[in-house]
């Protein structure tokens, strides 16, 4: 989970561009080509550990990365392998098959190996693979002992984490010079296994990164229970719900919080207050929390009024998210965290066009808000145009009450003072941090509670 934290992502666009500039600046694309086999062969040879090695190889310059692997291999002493779909059609392919001195078999006749290197189809593939082709490497896939894609699998579309046909399982993806968007979005970043980058020396944009762990440490010495944060939660029509949050920023290091409004429950260090116009208008809260388990009566509605009307940062979630419009957001001016899962983001912002990251920034952009897109992949997005992309977590987290435990631990971190995309991305850690702390099948009290652990420790 930490190989590819905080580095930049890349569209197959950008990429193109950046190895243009480098092409531009004085480095040709044979020397590229024999950086990104290199660092293949580096990787292929650690996991081989002496077995045998099949690679196969497209027409393409991801093909060529594959010979230029194979030539590594064998000059390092391992049983190297090579089979090819078709002759190389690229210059710098045709020299990269020249350098390799051993035979190229049909890929329709391999025979499998307990390594497989996948270098068919790299970044920019954006039309199925013929199906021979897709059964061959479906084949020798799941003959394999272990299986390493060469920058994406092949079949995979680059950007948006779709799948072009079949695409078989893979222990190990190889990506050269950065990490792609589809390393990262579901359905593709769950064939991908774990995910190694070959660092091509390129200068890559930085609008849009890996989640990182954040750099948080204990109070200081003259902390009080304020200024580490108070966070308040206004409850609903399913008071669980309110608690959960209100229980996870209790954990995730928030000095005090208060349930407005609620039942009673909980922890006793929970404050439980009236929902009236004096306790909204506590001039210390940091982070205001509306939407767990508020329900979409017009008793919510009244709430949901109430918390926009305030000068607090907002934490909006759940059920809030089905009765707010874009427009009232807009013309908030006060820093808000927007949650949605798939549902209440099509609810609140429509269906959208693009990948998930293209809609979780356009929401972002119309919303003026951070917009956590959360689900079995989850974008991190503010107005401004950066954006932060987690890497699959656990998925015990399909549980209800998890989203309401993600909402108090970003809460926590509002009310810290973090900026608000900051916020958000050191909640989505906590959270996915505390989800691997706990063992399956639990529950997102469980959740809650793994989180004083997850947060003393960072």
């Amino acid at each position: 989970m930490t190989l590819i934290a905080g580095l930049p992502i890349v569209t197959a666009t950008e990429m193109r561009a950046v190895e243009d500039q480098a092409i531009a600046a004085g480095r040709s694309v044979d020397d590229l080509m024999a950086q990104a086999g290199a660092g293949v062969a580096d990787i292929v040879a650690q996991q081989a550990n002496g077995r045998r090695v099949l690679v196969i190889c497209g027409p393409g310059n991801n093909g060529g990365d594959g010979y230029v692997a194979a030539c590594r291999l064998a000059e390092a002493g391992l049983s190297v392998r090579v089979a090819a779909i078709a002759a190389p059609r690229t210059d710098a392919a045709i020299r990269a098959r020249a350098a390799w001195h051993g035979p190229v078999e049909a890929l329709a006749d391999a025979a499998p190996a307990p390594v497989l290197v996948d270098c068919l189809f790299g970044t920019g593939l954006t039309r199925a693979i013929d199906p021979a082709i897709a059964a061959a490497l479906v084949r020798l896939v799941a003959a394999a002992e272990i299986s390493i894609a060469v920058d994406l699998p092949s079949g995979v579309a680059s950007d948006d984490g779709m799948l072009l046909g079949a695409v078989p399982a893979f222990d190990r993806t190889v990506a050269l010079g950065a990490v792609k968007l589809s390393h990262l979005l579901q359905p593709s970043a769950s064939l991908c296994g774990m995910i190694d980058v070959v660092d091509l020396g390129l200068d890559l944009p930085g609008t849009t990164t890996v989640l990182a762990p954040p750099v948080l440490g204990p109070p200081p010495p003259a902390a009080h229970k304020f200024s580490r944060g108070m966070v308040a939660v206004i409850s609903g029509a399913m008071a669980g719900a309110g608690l959960l949050a209100a229980i996870a920023a209790l954990r995730s290091g928030a000095g005090y919080v208060t349930v407005l409004g609620g039942e009673g429950g909980g922890p006793h260090a929970l404050v439980h207050r009236p929902l009236s116009a004096t306790t909204l208008a506590e001039p210390r809260i940091g982070a205001l929390v509306i939407g767990p388990g508020l329900g979409r009566d017009e008793v919510a509605r009244a709430k949901l009024a109430d918390a926009l009307s305030t000068a607090h940062k907002l934490l909006i979630d759940g059920d809030a998210l089905h009765l707010v419009s874009v427009d009232q957001l807009a013309t908030r001016r006060v820093p808000m965290v927007l949650t949605p899962h798939a549902g209440e983001f099509a609810a609140l912002f429509g269906p959208g066009v693009g990948s998930k990251i293209d809609r979780t920034g356009d929401a972002a952009r119309r919303s003026g808000a951070v917009v956590v897109f959360k689900g079995a992949d989850t974008v991190i997005a503010d107005p401004k145009g950066r954006v932060i992309v987690a890497e699959p977590g656990s998925s015990w987290l399909s549980t209800a009450g998890t989203g309401d435990v993600l909402a108090g631990a970003i809460a926590a971190m509002l009310a810290s003072g973090l900026p608000p995309i900051d916020a958000a991305a050191a909640g989505v850690w906590l959270h996915a941090a505390a989800a691997r702390r706990c063992a399956g099948a639990f529950i997102a009290d469980d959740l809650a509670f793994a989180l004083s652990a997850v947060r003393g420790g960072v």
